[in-house]
């Protein structure tokens, strides 16, 4: 699998754009970001740096281009999720998770919910 680029959270903000509606054109991104504080230049380069990393591919189609991105989004979010826990909780899950227990930072349906999917995970792996 080759490398996925490092984005910025502005970026970011841009993909998440490009990943529900690509094919898009440019001028489709700026009206779809127009309530950001951004100005359509900035969203311009945004998406000129985004091309440039390798994440989007932009064609000319008449006086416009249209993007489609080169990065899924699944492949963007597991990498930037794994960093994070690598980054602040030595690469394991279950450190996250003890944390957000230990300072009550989750809620009781919180709590319930991760349970369900806890429990549809071992009634999924009992059936193999």
């Amino acid at each position: 699998m080759r490398e996925i680029p490092q984005i910025s959270e502005a970026e970011y903000e841009v993909m998440k754009v490009i990943w529900n509606y690509e094919p898009i054109s440019t001028p489709e991104v700026v009206e779809k970001l127009s309530n950001s504080e951004w100005k359509p230049n900035t969203i311009h380069t945004m998406l000129a740096r985004l091309v440039k990393k390798k994440a989007l591919h932009a064609r000319k189609d008449g006086r416009v281009f249209i993007y489609t991105s080169l990065v899924e989004k699944h492949q963007y979010v597991e990498q930037k999720s794994k960093s994070f826990l690598q980054q602040f909780f030595g690469g394991t899950l279950h450190s996250m998770v003890l944390n957000f227990i230990e300072n009550d930072q989750l809620s009781n349906e919180e709590i319930s919910e991760l349970k369900k999917i806890l429990s549809t995970r071992e009634k999924k792996e009992g059936e193999k």
